[in-house]
């Protein structure tokens, strides 16, 4: 299957990059020309030889695809989508974005109105960020073990496409999580975007401080490390996702309003203590043990039910009949 990467940032020259260290060709676009002379020189340079190519134009690298994913940030996804349509795609397509919801409705619409008849599409999102970007901070070890959302949308998504898409997460060293957009969208408000939001709010109140910076230490660090992600990229996701964000950001303050009432009590040791302690009995539980891997049809309310529990795939039979299962212990 030749699959073509439109877009060569952290994620994206990540995706080219394993692809191709698993032996398989590739093309790869980005709308930079400083990205891709950087990505064709890596390739000249690798040793081995990487298998892929550098096309000057998204039409170029679509040209024979027969996947495509989508490696752009939310807001250059419909410029790139008409860019497909208009050179005639008809491919499967699936993307990398952090946000689900939007992109599904974007691709729904414009292939709709093109009148193009689109094989199909998986949205998708590797949970495996970092806080810098670029090609050069690219690096193909980069999903291995990651969990890899792939959206299996009822009555929609056609099993034969995620199957295909979740055979090439899995080869790259990913375990895949099915869901759907809005399932999706729900939970990483919580344990993706939310956290770049208060990452921000941290670095903002000890910004001005030099005494608080000169003492800050692990918590700190890693309390604030998402803060470091470019502002435009992490402005573009939690607004992309905003009512997700708004209720999840709700349910924090809610917390803080506790966690100040438990201040403000006439023993606020004791009142905080009972605060933190589920948060610290759940923290110490996660991640919970996997479960051994078990063999269960790659049906669709099947695997609904596993990424609902907690549970993802590690691999799927030659055939497309089972999948390899994991969930987490109980």
């Amino acid at each position: 299957m030749r699959i073509a990467v439109i877009g060569l940032g952290l994620i994206g020259g990540s995706v080219l990059r394993a692809i191709a260290a698993a032996g398989r060709d590739t093309y790869g676009y980005d709308a930079d020309p400083a990205t891709r002379a950087m990505a064709r020189t890596a390739a000249g340079q690798a040793r081995p030889a990487h298998r892929w190519q550098i096309s000057a134009s998204a039409g170029e690298a679509v040209a024979e695809a027969e996947l495509v994913v989508l490696a752009v940030p939310w807001p250059a996804i419909a410029g790139v989508v008409d860019e497909l349509a208009n050179c005639g795609y008809t491919g499967l397509i699936t993307d990398v974005t952090s946000v689900k919801g939007p992109v599904r409705d974007v691709i729904v619409d414009r292939w709709r109105s093109s009148g193009i008849a689109l094989t199909g599409f998986v949205g998708g999102h590797p949970m495996a960020g970092r806080e810098t970007s670029g090609f050069a901070a690219s690096d193909p070890k980069l999903f291995r073990g990651a969990a890899w959302a792939l959206c299996l949308e009822p009555d929609e998504t056609r099993l034969a496409d995620w199957l295909e898409v979740a055979v090439l997460a899995t080869s790259l060293g990913a375990r895949v999580v099915p869901t759907t957009a809005a399932e999706h969208d729900r939970a990483v408000a919580a344990i993706s975007h939310v956290p770049h939001v208060l990452a921000a709010a941290l670095m903002r109140v000890a910004a001005d401080n030099p005494l608080a910076l000169s003492l800050g230490a692990g918590s700190f660090h890693d309390g604030t490390r998402v803060a470091a992600s470019p502002a435009e990229l992490s402005a573009a996701m939690c607004g992309a996702n905003s009512a997700a964000v708004t209720a999840s950001l709700a349910a924090i303050a809610d917390e803080l309003d506790a966690a100040a009432d438990g201040l403000h009590s006439g023993d606020p040791i004791a009142a905080l203590r009972k605060w933190f302690a589920p948060a610290t009995a759940a923290r110490r539980a996660w991640p919970p043990p996997p479960s051994l891997p078990a063999e269960l049809p790659a049906n669709p309310d099947v695997l609904a039910r596993l990424g609902r529990a907690g549970g993802w795939i590690t691999d799927i039979a030659p055939d497309r009949r089972t999948v390899t299962a994991v969930r987490p212990a109980e």
